[in-house]
């Protein structure tokens, strides 16, 4: 079989971790499944000072022909790529290469409107930023968005569950599970899943009263307040909470509560035995069919098949 040909160009501020997680994931592909064949690149866009943590790779040399799936890493927005890189990024992208980024490392692709009309998983310290200068992109809180021709992590620990998709992508579930085992990962996060930003501590300064608000929600996921309950609480009318929510985090308040309570649920599902009535009740659900059909409605599935889906992959990983 022919390899896959990755290439990871990183700036001098990546972090040693992401580079790790990504080295080592790929080399445990390599062991457990013999026809997971990629050959790796790690690529240095800029010269690095050679004190600190030694890293992988060597400098990129204004080369980039070959490669079918290039991401570009950085944890603080890079200047605008020079020349030579917009040239190369651009070959690739018009050779229809996947290309993607991580944490700040989508920047130089938004810059040269490669993301444009894509949905791109941005890290929450860049929301307000990156949006404001890239309208033409689809920015979300999610860990991590697979959308055509674009792979973007939001950065941290998503890096390795943009791979793990990869991965299941290319050579099904089983390896990404026998990976996550190998780990001891508790479980493989959808890229779906939402950030846990602290919202309270990057908008409560300015926007106290939203913050306030998450934490009521957050106190009081078993028995939910009605949307009057939290405005009164907080001390503004409904529609001004409302109006708040929608401007913040495009979501009414009853949205994102309800969001909020059924991640809360899939994570118990995913990550205990409790039963599944239980749970549902201590997620704020009256019953067992109101639970179930919320959550298939979100999720696309019931929540005892999610179950039995994550057990199975558990178990096939253990198997092994």
């Amino acid at each position: 079989m022919t390899p896959v040909h990755l290439a990871f160009l990183y700036w001098p501020d990546v972090r040693p971790l992401t580079l790790s997680l990504i080295d080592e994931a790929l080399q445990l592909a390599a062991r457990l499944h013999p026809e997971a064949l990629y050959e790796v690149a790690f690529l240095q866009a800029e010269p690095r000072a050679a004190d600190g943590w030694p890293l992988p790779g060597a400098p990129w040399q204004e080369r980039l022909s070959g490669s079918e799936r290039l991401f570009l890493l950085a944890e603080e927005p890079p200047a605008e790529p020079p020349a030579a890189l917009q040239a190369a990024l651009r070959e690739l992208a018009g050779n229809g290469a996947l290309l993607g980024g991580v944490a700040a490392g989508v920047y130089p692709l938004a810059q040269l409107g490669l993301l444009d009309g894509f949905r791109v998983a941005l890290h929450w310290r860049w929301q307000d930023d990156f949006t404001e200068r890239f309208a033409q992109v689809a920015t979300t809180d999610h860990l991590f968005e697979w959308d055509r021709e674009r792979l973007t992590a939001c950065g941290g620990l998503a890096v390795l569950d943009m791979l793990l998709a990869m991965l299941a992508r290319d050579h099904g579930g089983e390896l990404a599970s026998a990976i996550a085992a190998e780990l001891m990962l508790e479980r493989i996060r959808e890229g779906g899943e939402r950030q846990r930003a602290p919202q309270r501590n990057r908008l409560g300064a300015t926007h106290p009263k939203l913050s306030q608000a998450l934490l009521l929600m957050e106190a009081n996921i078993e028995e939910p307040l009605t949307t009057d309950e939290i405005a009164q609480q907080v001390c503004v009318s409904r529609r001004q909470l409302e109006r708040i929510f929608k401007q913040f985090l495009n979501r009414v308040p009853s949205q994102y509560y309800l969001e909020l309570r059924l991640n809360r649920a899939r994570q118990l599902l995913q990550q205990t035995s409790t039963s599944i009535i239980q749970i549902g009740l201590s997620c704020g659900f009256s019953s067992g069919p109101h639970f179930s059909s919320a959550y298939r409605n979100f999720f696309g599935v019931t929540p005892r098949d999610d179950r039995n889906l994550r057990r199975s992959a558990v178990a096939a990983a253990v198997g092994r």
